[in-house]
């Protein structure tokens, strides 16, 4: 097992030793490489022995690593073994809910711990077998991400449709004797696992604190593809939900020093409510998990410098978003000359679905064709975070210029 090289990077210690692109990276030091997680820890020592493979022919180098220095190689995929596939059946898993004819990769669930260290993506550790729990401890792979929904044993294995599924307590608890930080994060279904159920799921993810180092509650998103079982909040359910994490919040503030729980944006932008300050997040970057995006945001002041450098006044400029967001935008908008918000409605995805992350250009196209434009039309760049910068239907900046007639920028705002 090894994984195949896609750069390497002009001096680094990979150059030196004679590593090329399309090389295979077989072993380390006697050591099978799995993925890139394999890579780093095992040529963290001083001494290499590199065993490679080019053309069929396998090789062999010896190389000194300098302190600090990494081996300079990039892969074209993290894994080399595959990913881990999800095997629980969450009626709330959004890559369930996704139409057909999109790329490939968006129908993967992946459930791969390894990606939880890398990326920071959450994963529910039901997969976990003892060899993946004594790497763990092995490699010190912290922190880790973790989908928690409930704590309580029959409410999580209900929400995950996985009667298999393990007490997700028993194996926070065995990671925090391993060393390992967690971040958490609870999917919020009305009538299922908010009410008492979202208070003890808190309760008792604190009593690991600071094992355990944080909550993101995240509300249900559903699209139009949604096949049943759950549904979205009510204003006075999402109002429930916001009074009582807050309190809960505040209890452990009191308690530990930090808030511990935090909501996600989506509860504050839903009730009108304003975001707490930055110091409310305790120093935590959780912006990937929709925590503290809009507060960062409203305290930054560079998108609006380079929206400026690349559209020079006096030109008039659209800023396009998601629902959600436009109406926070516009107020932030006010103070600039020339610039008008614009909502776009998902009818891709189903008008429940109102971040921009998820607006795909045909919706973009469309609706702009119908209103009166800037002259110059500025796209959020969560847009395009698929393959060489691509909305989710495959759509690139220049070909949504070319369809709108309009100069179109991507310039940095969030939701």
């Amino acid at each position: 097992m090894g994984g195949v090289i896609a750069t390497v990077e002009r001096h680094s210690l990979a150059e030196r030793a004679g590593m090329r692109s399309g090389d295979e990276l077989v072993s380390i030091n006697g050591h099978s490489l799995r993925d890139v997680v394999d890579v780093r820890f095992y040529s963290a020592e001083k001494h290499l022995l590199l065993r490679g493979s080019r053309d069929g022919r396998e090789f062999v180098v010896e190389v000194e690593r300098q302190y600090g220095e990494s081996l300079g190689l990039a892969f074209p995929q993290p894994t080399f073994d595959g990913i881990r596939r999800c095997n629980n059946r969450c009626n709330f898993c959004f890559v369930a809910q996704m139409p057909a004819g999109l790329r490939r990769s968006l129908y993967v669930k992946d459930d791969d711990y390894r990606y939880s260290f890398l990326f920071g993506n959450y994963v529910t550790l039901t997969n976990l077998g003892e060899l993946d729990w004594a790497r763990i401890e092995e490699q010190h792979l912290s922190p880790l991400y973790v989908s928690v929904h409930a704590t309580e044993p029959d409410l999580r294995r209900r929400l995950l449709s996985n009667p298999a599924a393990p007490g997700v307590m028993g194996q926070l608890c065995r990671l925090a004797s391993l060393g390992i930080e967690v971040h958490t994060q609870i999917v919020v279904v009305p009538g299922i696992n908010d009410g008492s159920h979202l208070e003890r799921s808190i309760d008792d993810l604190a009593t690991l604190y600071p094992a355990v180092r944080s909550v993101s509650v995240v509300p249900v998103g559903l699209t139009r593809f949604h096949r049943g079982g759950c549904r979205l909040h009510t204003r006075v359910e999402v109002r429930a939900v916001f009074e009582r994490v807050t309190a809960c919040q505040a209890r452990w503030r009191e308690r530990l020093g930090v808030g511990f729980v935090y909501l996600a944006d989506e509860w504050y932008l839903r009730l009108g409510q304003e975001v707490p300050p930055a110091v409310a997040y305790d120093g935590l970057d959780l912006t990937e998990n929709g925590v503290g995006l809009v507060r960062r945001f409203l305290n930054s002041g560079s998108w609006i410098g380079n929206l400026r450098s690349e559209i020079p006044e006096p030109e008039t400029v659209t800023l396009v978003t998601g629902a959600l967001f436009a109406p926070l935008l516009r107020r932030v908008a006010l103070r600039l000359a020339g610039v008008d918000v614009m909502p776009v409605i998902n009818r891709f995805f189903g008008q429940t679905v109102t971040v921009a992350g998820l607006l795909v250009g045909q919706d973009v196209v469309a609706q702009l064709r119908e209103r009166r434009l800037g002259d110059v039309v500025a796209l959020p760049p969560a847009m395009f975070g698929g393959p060489e910068g691509r909305t989710l239907d495959e759509m690139s900046p220049p070909e949504i210029e070319d369809a709108l007639g309009r100069p179109v920028v991507v310039a940095g705002w969030g939701s």
